[in-house]
């Protein structure tokens, strides 16, 4: 029997096969053994207006104000945005603020505290 080898996403041992396919049942991520000394293209870099790359977690500030669809005010420059999470998509960034609640924003209008 061939030893598998670790996922390359989440680094657990418990890989198994199905058809030419490996799959980690515990990040459900799933690679061939082509792809594995290959570069993952699936990784998602998001940068803000400086450049800097925002990974999930990071802390993040308004650089300039932002009307916001359904409501009467707006996001204001200089507000904080804790514990942000990275999507794909248009808006890549999935935030929560304080007195507007659950958003979506683009990376080019923040920048990394």
């Amino acid at each position: 029997m061939q030893a598998l080898p670790k996922c390359p996403k989440c680094n657990s041992e418990y890989t198994y096969e199905d058809g030419n396919i490996l799959i980690c049942p515990e990040c459900a991520y799933e690679w061939t053994l082509n792809s594995e000394n290959q570069n993952t293209d699936d990784v998602l870099v998001v940068k803000d207006s400086n450049g800097n790359i925002l990974n999930d977690g990071d802390s993040v500030t308004i650089i300039k104000d932002l009307k916001v669809k359904g409501s009467s005010s707006a996001l204001k420059k200089g507000t904080k945005v804790k514990n942000i999470k990275l999507v794909e998509g248009d808006h890549n960034i999935d935030c929560k603020i304080d007195g507007f609640g659950a958003m979506q924003l683009k990376s080019e209008f923040v920048k990394k505290l």
